[in-house]
């Protein structure tokens, strides 16, 4: 039943999109199912193919490739490569959702900014959509590591990028959904129950009560900042960077978790992500490493004149957020770790965040605090 409305809502979305003449893109009814070995799955995705792109449809099977890019934790990223009649080679990106994602992922949200995102020159074309996923154009890049991100000429390229995305115009709402979404999380979240007797143990350690009272007093302080909103990544982890080292080009992909949001909060939460798969957080960067990043951000042009005023505000703004940024994915963990068939120990990631915003509470509440006693904003809470 949850398949069927998902395929529903996809195509529904594709139909309204064309329709409103707001984008051009295919769309197939079909499903490939994600929990199937490549060898078995490679023929559905042919299929598909052919489905989609009509001057495929007559080709035989053996002019396709397929190959896996990466599998991430909520999607899975195949590339097929297609010999054509000319003889060229042509390669597209087939993006699988992983089962259960619609749970934690607004998926029309994320189809209706595709086209303006990719109109701004972010991500790949969308080409075409399906029962459980979308088809891009190929991108010829190397995903980044959690290292690369430190590196300063990337840092400074990610810093200048992300300042362009936050520029694009995204029609609809422009409230941010950071609240919204960790009130939707929290809902879900608190009122779970695991089959498994050790998962279930676990998770009756969590005193969701002093969750919601964490929640509501952040919420507090970060309103006092005023903070920009933009549209915003909002999950910019070394995955969803890509750089072709030859052109030297970056590029930022995978927009599912995008929205109207706080600027703060999309930095804080790619600064969180230096820390890895592993969450060494020993590596989140330090003030000298923020500033850098600030610099670039704020002034492209010219980084180096960029004020000390300037440079502040942002560094409280970010750190105040990136205690947020763990609470949002420590609640998605725990419906994750409820929903989802992939092999990943979400429960365990959920201590690991929250731990971790506990560590950081006291210093980044007290940042935010001094800034805002001096700005003769107040704040005073947590």
């Amino acid at each position: 039943m949850g398949a069927a409305k998902k395929i529903w809502n996809e195509m529904e979305v594709a139909a309204e999109a064309r329709e409103n003449g707001s984008t051009e893109f295919l769309s197939s009814p079909l499903i490939v199912d994600t929990s199937l070995s490549l060898p078995l799955m490679a023929p559905r995705v042919i299929a598909l193919c052919k489905d989609l792109f009509k001057q495929w449809s007559k080709l035989d099977d053996s002019r396709f490739s397929v190959d896996t890019v990466s599998g991430g934790i909520t999607n899975l990223l195949l590339k097929v490569t297609v010999k054509e009649e000319s003889g060229n080679d042509v390669s597209v990106t087939v993006r699988l959702y992983g089962p259960n994602t619609d749970i934690v992922i607004n998926r029309q949200r994320e189809l209706q900014a595709i086209k303006y995102l990719s109109a701004a020159g972010f991500g790949a074309k969308l080409l075409a959509v399906f029962g459980n996923g979308m088809v891009q154009s190929f991108i010829n890049a190397r995903t980044l590591t959690p290292a690369d991100m430190r590196n300063p000429k990337l840092a400074a390229e990610i810093a200048k990028q992300l300042r362009r995305f936050h520029q694009v115009e995204i029609p609809g709402s422009k409230e941010p959904q950071l609240w919204n979404d960790v009130s939707k999380f929290f809902e879900k979240a608190s009122s779970l129950k695991f089959d498994e007797i050790e998962k279930q143990s676990m998770y009756e350690t969590i005193s969701f009560k002093e969750v919601q009272k964490e929640i509501v007093e952040l919420k507090e302080l970060a309103g006092h900042l005023n903070a920009p909103v933009v549209f915003s990544h909002n999950d910019l982890l070394s995955g969803n960077i890509m750089v072709n080292d030859e052109q030297e080009k970056l590029y930022l992909i995978d927009f599912e978790y995008g929205s109207y949001n706080y600027r703060g909060y999309d930095i804080g939460n790619h600064f969180s992500e230096y820390a890895g798969y592993d969450c060494d957080y020993s590596l989140y960067p330090n003030k000298d490493e923020q500033n850098h990043f600030f610099r670039h951000y704020l002034r492209p042009d010219k980084p180096e004149e960029v004020s000390d005023q300037d440079l502040e505000v942002l560094y409280v703004e970010a750190n105040t957020f990136m205690l947020a940024s763990h609470l949002f994915w420590a609640l998605w963990a725990l419906i994750q770790a409820k929903m989802s068939p992939i092999d990943f120990d979400y429960l365990g990631y959920f201590f690991l965040r929250y731990n971790e915003y506990k560590k950081q509470k006291e210093m980044c509440v007290s940042l935010a605090q001094s800034y805002l006693s001096r700005s003769g904003r107040g704040g005073h809470c947590c």
